[in-house]
């Protein structure tokens, strides 16, 4: 210690002992900020011992700490002897046996046994080695103070201090916590790990407990592997201690009162999770592997189906939910802790207690897939927080055919991701299963104890390749060579068992002829499993089924109604100081409440909310900016001016209503409109939205829009009534904020799976959102909702437009024109409309009808058909839009206008109009867009 700090302690002697929290904490403000400590211990501070040049500077804290204590804990506390150094040699010793105790916390796992292969390079930790702490086997009898060690004594000889810290930190676990700033979190973890040196003794009940489900995970892949040799399955072989990770998990959670567990995992593994963690019948599996049709829809292949059932606990019944996934990896993992906030919601369970997300990764695409860290950002922020995750890591040390860890990541485990959020990572050995057990039930603790995400690195390898009929030696040939020789997990611990006499060699082998004879007789194989389930633990979706489409839908509300919702969105708290021209927009919808002004966009969408609210149905909208709305349209959330204070309307229309959610994102499209979609399939009875800041940020997301939203219903029957606002329209913003790219919908658009709508009025928005959740049906919206249009002078409502009728999939010509006369129809949809009525105004061309297309899908072709029905005497028609014409509506939507020209008059020919085909979605000088734009309008009215 330098003389500075000796001196230090001794003037403030107060300080150790009953107050050494008071100085463990002035450091670690110490660290955060120098200049926030007195500047005679940031002096000192500053030249304080070092653990290790490689060691992060959120730990070095640790070597205080424990030296106060110890001082703490000397009775003689002598004044240090002349030029300040420590009083003794073996002060000098104490003070490097602590730093050492520090090393082993920070970095024992660097050099832990947890590759069951042996074949995992270590680069060399000399922190970890005596002689860098000026240390020998010379000092392995003499005694020290333990300082801050859970080992049960205060003092011990050297030689067992780094026995214990071996076995703690560097045989089959390797914890990493010490990147976690929070001390009393780093203190509970320490607290649970170092009294049983991270191997507490399992009884004999647990021991037999563990064998029985490596048994059945081993089983299950013997046995299809022998029925349906060559089948893809993506077997569990070689990380079959995963099921007894999730075995444990769901008991655990279970008694610590948890009623519901939502997992989400890729396929490798996923079979014999569905089998012997969920209980899903074999028979069932066998079909599948067969090849029969069990529904009337496309499907998907076995190891991406989802499953649900309940299993008894020690603290009683719990519903587990497997999500759906498709072979994109991670993407799953989002969509769980949607599923999962939505549960807790409609539990009113705001801490995260209820229900618990488990989210399994592998490896290779833990740490490559960018959707990870975005989930991981979401974790404590108010919209996604779901109390924390427990992750398990497969980690089979190669991803499809790379290995090496230059090639697969640039960290030195596949894991470090999650030390962005501070998760705890705990690095298990696979073929070690009571290792498994335990770090298990440590997460499970840790995730109730502080509703943080916690992460399980399960180091394993895959024994058959990528799927079994791949060849994986001629690719990693000194891997597989080592995984021929490697005798399974199973086998290794029903030896140990069999060696610590807990059983014997003939019941070993016993209860892998009752698994087999199980499989065999298409029985259940989970003792655990409910057969007859509490129902209460579902989301009841019986209302929703079964619901053919129908454009039909009164939407309409009582007038009287409207008028005092519209009242009560315009107040806010006495003293509430709100921005000026916030505070315009208010008073103007004062006006419209009262029906003196007519509605704008913004006061119909608030009024299609709030209705919906006094209905009964849940809100939630969230999105890059929603409160205000990107183009300050929507002020749903109003800021005081002075104490930053906010008030949202729509949650105090009255004390009975149903929650109003509204949240600004974090700048997040992938991982946010994939946990929207998992909230949307859990809380069918209400009105979820993702906006996006501009359309085209939806790019970002594609996957959940592929994978998901528009296909989910039919590869995995899973309804789903989530609602998309895209801001488009062509206004001169250039290629990256115009286009929503509206025809990547319409292309994905088949079988009735989605509805893609172009509304150009603010009584259209208000019926089309409340048609979303007042009629049963659930079909994913995307709405191109407009930019210019929430405050064009022409696209304005009035309160009977709200208060009567329902959305119109098609809006025909709105002035007086003599039907006969018309020889050209216009056809087109959203914000150029009006640029078609005002330039046909213009040119006084009463000849000319222009017909709205608000719904593109599924097409209204008999709402078509009527509106045009009276046009006997058409020479031409054309449909317009903004866009390219190679992108659009055009190509996806001609053949259904078509049709209904056809049928009314089968000389027509129909024409596109728009801008040239353009591999951008628009162009960046204003001046082209005005120009192209004046042309589109003039061709599209004039021939």
């Amino acid at each position: 210690m330098q003389e500075g700090v000796m001196e230090l302690l001794w003037k403030n002697a107060h300080l150790y002992g009953g107050n050494l929290s008071y100085v463990e904490q002035l450091y670690e403000t110490y660290l955060l900020d120098p200049n926030a400590v007195p500047q005679e211990w940031r002096e000192e501070f500053d030249r304080l011992p070092k653990v290790g040049e490689s060691l992060s500077q959120d730990v070095p804290h640790s070597p205080v700490r424990e030296h106060f204590l110890y001082l703490s804990k000397n009775q003689k506390r002598s004044q240090p002897a002349a030029g300040g150094s420590v009083s003794s040699e073996h002060e000098k010793k104490q003070v490097r046996v602590l730093r050492m105790i520090n090393a082993y916390r920070v970095r024992g796992h660097q050099i832990a046994n947890i590759d069951p292969l042996g074949l995992m390079e270590r680069e060399d930790v000399p922190d970890l080695d005596l002689r860098f702490h000026e240390l020998s086997e010379a000092d392995f009898d003499t005694t020290f103070q333990l300082g801050s060690l859970f080992f049960g004594a205060e003092e011990a000889p050297l030689k067992d201090i780094l026995a214990d810290l071996k076995k703690t930190y560097c045989t089959t676990v390797g914890a990493e916590y010490m990147h976690i700033v929070d001390t009393q979190e780093k203190r509970w973890i320490q607290s649970r790990l170092e009294p049983v040196r991270s191997h507490p003794e399992a009884s004999v009940e647990k021991k037999k407990m563990i064998l029985e489900r490596l048994t059945a995970a081993e089983g299950l892949e013997k046995y299809l592997g022998s029925r349906y040799a060559g089948a893809k399955r993506f077997g569990l072989e070689g990380g079959e201690s995963m099921i007894v990770s999730l075995n444990t998990l769901i008991q655990r959670a279970g008694k610590q009162g948890a009623k519901e567990v939502v997992i989400g995992m890729a396929h490798r593994g996923r079979l014999n999770t569905l089998v012997n963690i969920f209980g899903k019948n074999p028979a069932e599996l066998f079909s599948e592997f067969e090849g029969k049709k069990t529904l009337d829809t496309s499907g998907d292949v076995k190891y991406h189906q989802g499953f649900s059932s309940n299993v008894m606990t020690a603290g009683g019944e719990v519903h587990i939910a497997m999500a759906f996934n498709p072979s994109h990896l991670e993407i799953a993992a989002p969509v769980v802790e949607g599923s999962v906030r939505a549960r807790q919601d409609r539990r009113g369970d705001d801490v995260g207690t209820t229900v618990v997300p488990v989210n399994i990764h592998g490896d290779q695409a833990f740490c490559g897939q960018g959707v990870v860290m975005e989930t991981f950002q979401m974790s404590q922020t108010r919209a996604y927080k779901t109390g924390g995750t427990i992750h398990i890591v497969v980690n089979n040390q190669v991803g499809f055919t790379t290995s090496k860890k230059e090639d697969s990541r640039s960290t030195e485990y596949s894991t470090d991701v999650a030390k962005m959020i501070q998760a705890p990572i705990f690095h298990v050995n696979g073929d070690d299963p009571e290792a498994v057990r335990f770090v298990t039930q440590l997460a499970v603790d840790y995730r109730n104890e502080f509703k943080k995400d916690v992460v399980i690195d399960l180091f394993c390898y895959r024994r058959r390749g990528h799927n079994e009929a791949d060849e994986p030696s001629g690719t990693q040939p000194l891997m597989y060579a080592q995984i021929k020789k490697q005798k399974t997990t199973r086998e290794l611990y029903a030896q140990k068992l069999i060696d610590e006499g807990v059983i014997t060699a003939e019941e070993s082998k016993e209860y892998e002829k009752e698994y087999r004879q199980a499989l065999e007789n298409g029985q259940h194989v989970v003792k655990s499993l409910v057969h007859e389930p509490n129902a209460e633990l579902f989301v009841d979706w019986k209302p929703y089924l079964g619901h053919e489409w129908s454009f039909d839908c009164d939407t309409g509300v009582d007038l009287k109604l409207l008028q005092e919702l519209g009242s009560t969105l315009c107040e806010s708290p006495e003293g509430f100081v709100v921005q000026r021209q916030v505070q315009k927009i208010i008073d103007d919808r004062k006006r419209m409440a009262a029906g003196a002004m007519e509605l704008n966009w913004g006061m119909a969408e608030s009024l299609a909310y709030a209705s919906i609210l006094a209905q009964g149905h849940p809100v939630r909208i969230t999105g890059q900016d929603v409160g205000r709305g990107t183009f300050s349209h929507r002020h749903a959330v109003l800021h005081d001016q002075k104490t930053a204070d906010t008030y949202v309307p729509l949650q105090n229309l009255s004390e009975e209503q149903p929650a109003m959610t509204i949240y600004d994102s974090f700048l997040s499209e992938e991982a946010v409109l994939a946990f929207e979609y998992g909230y949307a399939t859990t809380m069918p009875n209400s009105l979820v939205i993702w906006e996006a800041q501009f359309g085209d940020f939806a790019n970002g997301a594609q996957v959940v829009i592929d994978q998901f939203i528009t296909s989910g219903e039919h590869k995995w029957q899973r309804l789903c009534g989530l609602t998309m606002l895209l801001p488009h329209g062509f206004e001169g913003q250039g290629p990256e904020h115009s286009s929503a790219r509206l025809e990547r919908y319409l292309q994905l658009c088949a079988e009735h799976n989605i509805q893609v709508c172009t509304p150009t009025t603010p009584a259209q928005i208000f019926h089309l959102l409340r048609r979303q959740v007042i009629r049963p049906l659930r079909k994913p919206l995307v709405v191109m909702s407009p930019k210019s249009l929430l405050r064009h002078k022409q696209a304005v409502s009035s309160l009977e437009d709200l208060a009567e009728g329902s959305f119109q999939p098609v809006i025909g010509e709105v002035d007086a024109l003599d039907p006969k006369g018309v020889k050209r129809l216009v056809l087109c949809g959203g914000k150029v409309y009006y640029d078609l009525y005002n330039r046909r105004a213009e040119l006084e061309k009463e000849d000319v009808a222009i017909v709205r297309i608000e719904q593109l899908y599924p097409f209204p072709e008999t709402y078509l058909a009527d509106a045009i029905r009276d046009y006997t005497n058409l020479e031409s028609v054309v449909w317009c839009q903004e866009e390219p014409m190679n992108q659009g509506a055009w190509y996806c939507t001609q053949h259904h206008m078509r049709h209904v020209l056809h049928q009314h008059n089968p000389a027509l020919n129909l024409q596109g109009v728009g801008r040239p085909a353009s591999a951008a979605p628009a162009v960046g000088y204003i001046s082209v867009h005005v120009e192209q734009q004046e042309q589109l309008v003039n061709e599209a009215i004039n021939g």
